[in-house]
């Protein structure tokens, strides 16, 4: 059903208080029945366009009321000179002036009864426009302004463009478009709008697969479609998709995908106005779940609301980017002529057109399907070779459908796609260029599924299949040696290793299963076996690229999650990978995973524990029988050399080293040894706090040392001078001295490190022992702010306390999202019930805490009491 609205022939007379109650009243009904009607494309289209006219109409009558004179014209320009106008747009109009001294003159503020006149009604005109509730965007120029101001700005010639007339002179409507028509340099526009579309593209972290993309901006977005139309319109070569494909430019298969496409990101952004009730054109977290129900989504126990709509959404956005690309191309060798450019032979099958592949004939997929993956691996192996062709890329698109379950098993493809794998270079290019095409995802239909798939854990920042193309990307930097110097260690490991291509196929398969209930990891080691044994590699390579993909997220739990200076976790690790090869592949491939994640997430003390993880199981694969009291013995000596190397006296050491049982020697490095003993060997016996920091010696951060009298509340006290003073602790070793001190380790990081950080040590040390002195009862914990991505995607928070394995100790577990005071917060409920902490792993991803602490005390004998201090940490966390 059609939506109109009553809108009678302007009239001069009509006053303006009319004119507003009858705009406002038909824009209401208008969106009213968008807001009822199903949520349709065709909806969405009625929408824009019906409000378009309506403000024509109300224009018309402003126009005509404040008595403009008849040598002028009102012009629609921008995204209101389509004709569309979503519920919440600007209205862009050009009131254009003709030629002229004393028109011109109006403009400039000079005096004269004519000049007065114009001023007056072109102010009066634009008042109106504010006082009738429209959103107006107005700009007052001859055509020779005009004219000058395209060419100084790509942004306003793209606006002028798309003008339209609406009323006044047509005389001077025709004047600039003529004018603007000569001045028109479609190659430099082209140049122009093509770096404004890559800059933007960078602006929206260019990727269409933006976790809160902008449905207007963003890569695939409405903006990438209109930018064609725009380039098209400025060659003379069409203004609508239907004449772009009278001009060949188009097929009419893609025709219909455009409109489809369109439609339906047509209808998100107008959806997205109606709901968040102004010009917003952000899919945020805070609304997409609001958008989603207004579409008709409903939460299952599998997929949120939000995750649907955001699955067609990027489905959308991928096809935009792909036909963004392949008409951009076409028209780009229409308007510089370069589809008559000379191409060398590739082979049988493509030519290198001026550095780009070229099928050699249009049907080419059709007839040989196996040139679809020959595709990606001649564009490999080709040196000089940057991109596909138009001609290619709309073959490919094209050609989906011959992707079929008989292309997935002709073994002729399975080789070739063995060979993209194989290949001693290119991968990463090769398979996102497969993803982009929609080639990926058709050959590896497991691959399909994950496509566009949103991860709402607080921990991955992109889609599913981003983050697999991520770490395929991470391992290969592995194996590159111009990237040696971001990971020194992995890439040591990865140049003593054979078969690069069995971590490929790790990383391609490591999270493929995510999303359909039950265990990714045990889910994807079935796909991955079914994968290898389809495409024929051997037993070993099978089994190893099960293990991986099955115990892909084992490394970083037991190295950000257990004690690793008890001989008993190496041990049961070192069981669980059994050979040196699955440890180095793994250690390889967890790094790789966590970089992929989030740009948050990896930092450098993660890194340190993962590698202590790593050369300790290795010592253990090597046969050596843990032997506690040895490396104990080990780092005194190695402290001690350092010591010296201080000119500390012989034995400066050895008060302090009285008081400290063996499980700090076995929790410590020499490092850290040394230097505790080198802070404290004249405060051993104080009563004041001692506190000393310096740079970490992982290379972030801070190392904090405390050493103070022991109380109930000095963990909790330690945790809420960080929290006050901005830092965030990435890992604390807590040790009490036989002399009954406590001697804390914390690594922390703060934003203000890198430009401040000799003054940040100073004041660490100094508030830091202030902080400590403190009596009475333990200030409130602040109550953090939450992100928007929390507060939109809330964690139920965990609670679990259990007797560790040999019954001496317990092991608490809390996860919840992340907040500010949060480790102070759990810190205060230890100290009221004396609890006393052994060892704290604080483990940050992203927006979510998962943190283990090692804990005793005689409250913890009771059942009661330990029910009470679940709900009181779980009111703390809340």
């Amino acid at each position: 059903m059609a939506m109109t609205v009553d809108t009678p022939a302007p009239a001069a007379a009509r006053s303006l208080a009319e004119q507003r109650s009858r705009f406002r009243e038909g824009k209401a009904a208008l969106m009213a029945h968008f807001r009822e009607s199903r949520a349709t494309a065709p909806a969405a289209t009625r929408l824009v366009r019906a409000l378009a006219r309506h403000v024509d109409q109300t224009l018309l009558g402003l126009w005509e009321h404040a008595m403009m004179p008849p040598g002028a014209a009102l012009l629609a320009v921008g995204g209101y000179g389509r004709a569309e106008l979503y519920p919440h747009s600007d209205v862009d109009v050009l009131v254009l002036l003709p030629p002229g001294d004393a028109l011109h003159n109006a403009r400039i503020g000079a005096p004269g009864s004519d000049n007065d006149a114009l001023k007056s009604s072109v102010e009066g005109f634009i008042t109106a426009c504010w006082d009738l509730g429209l959103e107006i965007g107005s700009s007052v120029r001859t055509v020779d302004e005009c004219v000058a101001e395209a060419h100084g700005d790509v942004t306003v010639q793209t606006a002028l463009l798309e003008s339209r007339y609406l009323c006044g002179s047509k005389r001077v409507f025709n004047a600039f478009r003529r004018a603007n028509a000569a001045a028109m340099d479609a190659k430099a526009f082209l140049r122009a709008k093509t770096l404004e579309m890559r800059q933007r593209h960078q602006k929206y972290e260019d990727t269409p697969y933006s976790l809160e993309p902008n449905c207007k901006e963003s890569p695939g977005g409405l903006r990438d479609l209109q930018m064609v139309v725009w380039i098209a319109r400025a060659a003379g070569l069409g203004r609508t998709w239907t004449e772009l494909a009278t001009k060949g430019l188009i097929t009419p298969f893609e025709v219909k995908q455009l409109q489809r496409n369109e439609g339906l990101l047509r209808l998100i952004r107008a959806r997205l106005h109606m709901v968040a009730g102004r010009r917003e054109d952000r899919l945020v977290f805070d609304l997409q779940t609001a958008v989603a129900e207004s579409f008709g989504y409903e939460t299952t126990q599998m997929r949120r609301a939000s995750e649907q709509l955001m699955h067609r959404y990027y489905w959308a956005a991928k096809a935009v980017t792909q036909l963004n690309q392949i008409l951009v191309l076409n028209i780009e060798e229409r308007i510089n002529g370069s589809q008559d450019a000379p191409m060398r032979p590739i082979g049988t099958h493509f030519f290198d057109r001026a550095g780009m592949l070229e099928v050699a004939s249009d049907d080419l997929y059709e007839r040989e399907p196996h040139t679809i993956l020959e595709t990606f691996l001649v564009y490999q192996q080709t040196p000089g070779i940057k991109g596909l062709s138009a001609r290619t890329l709309r073959a490919l698109y094209n050609a989906r459908e011959v992707m079929d379950g008989d292309f997935r098993r002709d073994p002729a493809n399975r080789a070739i796609f063995m060979q993209i794998l194989q290949q001693p270079e290119g991968q990463t290019h090769a398979f996102r260029l497969m993803n982009q095409t929609s080639v990926l995802g058709r050959y590896l239909w497991v691959f399909r599924r994950i496509v566009g798939q949103m991860q709402h854990d607080l921990f991955h920042v992109y889609t599913v299949d981003q983050h697999i193309l991520m770490v395929l990307r991470n391992v290969r930097r592995f194996f590159i040696p111009e990237h040696a110097h971001e990971y020194p260690f992995c890439s040591q490991l990865a140049s003593t290793w054979d078969r690069p291509y069995v971590l490929y196929i790790a990383a391609l398969f490591h999270d493929v299963a995510k999303g359909r209930g039950g265990d990714h990891s045990d889910l994807g080691a079935t796909e991955v076996r079914r994968f290898c044994r389809d495409h024929g590699l051997d037993k070993d390579d099978t089994v190893l690229a099960e293990f991986l993909v099955k115990g892909h997220l084992t490394m970083s739990r037991i190295a950000q999650k257990e004690d690793l200076s008890d001989p008993e976790v190496i041990e049961n690790f070192a069981q669980l990978v059994g050979t040196e090869r699955r440890l180095t592949a793994l250690y390889l491939l967890t790094v790789a995973d966590i970089r992929g994640t989030s740009p948050k997430v990896w930092n450098a003390w993660k890194g340190k524990l993962l590698e202590d993880l790593y050369r300790l199981t290795l010592r253990a694969l090597g046969g050596a029988t843990p032997n506690m009291d040895a490396e104990i013995e080990a780092r005194r000596q190695d402290a001690r050399h350092t010591l010296n190397l201080y000119s500390l006296l012989p034995g400066t050491e050895v008060p302090l080293w009285k008081t400290l049982e063996l499980s700090y020697f076995a929790r410590h490095d020499a490092g850290d040894i040394a230097w505790h003993a080198r802070s404290l060997f004249r405060h051993v016996t104080s009563t004041e706090p001692i506190v000393r920091a310096r740079l970490s010696s992982v290379g972030e951060g801070l190392q904090v040392l405390v050493y103070a009298p022991d109380r109930p509340d000095l963990f909790a006290r330690i945790c809420g001078y960080f929290d006050g003073a901005g830092f965030n602790i990435l890992d604390a070793k807590i040790h009490t001295t036989r002399a009954g001190y406590a001697l804390d380790t914390f690594q922390v990081i703060s934003p203000q490190m890198e430009q401040h950080y000799r003054d940040l040590i100073s004041l660490v040390e100094t508030q830091a022992a202030l902080a400590l002195k403190a009596e009475g009862p333990l200030p409130d914990p602040s109550r953090g702010r939450l992100s928007r991505r929390v507060k939109s995607f809330p964690i139920t928070p965990r609670v679990l306390l259990r007797p560790d394995e040999r019954g001496q100790r317990w092991l608490l577990s809390v996860s919840t999202s992340d907040r500010s005071g949060l480790l102070y917060a759990i810190s205060r409920v230890l100290a009221r019930h004396h609890i006393n902490l052994q060892l704290a792993k604080i483990t940050t991803l992203g927006e979510r805490v998962e943190d283990t602490f090692l804990i005793d005390g005689s409250a913890l004998q009771q059942n009661r009491t330990q029910i009470e201090i679940e709900s009181e940490l779980l009111d703390a966390i809340t």
